[in-house]
């Protein structure tokens, strides 16, 4: 026997810890795999909306994860009202600039859930009761937000959430 050479059982030990590693990543491959997100997670991860045909001073509903999102064409006026209310008197204070994205101060894009007790506040949709702020209203318990969606009245603890969202060109994509 050659002891500087490879002997037989050099062989067999590596093909035998190959086999073995091979076999230990064909077990757990199925284990890790099945912890990804479903199909129809990732789907609903994010939405895509054309708001080249959204006029100043209309809104859309659309869905994202589940739930409803308001997108809001902003007027002058409506942003001018926004601007001027002094956030030191808010409960949740925040300005106009800090719940939209720069350069597009004019589009508004929440959540369609009210703080309170998450139900789906009116305002959105044409003919809707807006509150006695301009923005939305929930017939629940009274809610009123104005038209940069902060809560102004009721029992509502927090402004109706921001998600996180892109503009390009006449695409707003949402998550």
């Amino acid at each position: 026997m050659a002891e500087d050479g490879v002997r037989r059982r050099d062989f067999i030990e590596i093909a035998a810890v190959a086999t073995a590693g091979v076999g230990g990543l064909f077990t757990i491959l199925p284990l890790v795999s099945q912890m990804a997100p479903s199909k129809d997670v990732l789907a609903e991860s994010t939405t895509e909306l054309d708001i080249s045909a959204l006029e100043p001073g209309q809104s859309i509903k659309a869905v994202f994860r589940k739930q409803p999102v308001f997108v809001r064409n902003l007027t002058q006026a409506e942003m001018d009202d926004a601007n001027a209310v002094d956030v030191g008197d808010l409960r949740d204070p925040q300005t106009l600039a800090e719940r939209t994205l720069a350069g597009s101060e004019n589009i508004l894009v929440v959540m369609g859930v009210c703080t309170h007790l998450g139900c789906v506040p009116l305002g959105a949709a044409e003919g809707e009761v807006k509150g006695e702020y301009g923005g939305y209203f929930c017939p629940c318990h009274g809610s009123h937000y104005d038209t940069a969606a902060r809560i102004r009245k009721g029992p509502a603890p927090t402004n109706l959430e921001v998600p996180a969202y892109t503009i390009s060109d006449s695409t707003l994509v949402i998550g």
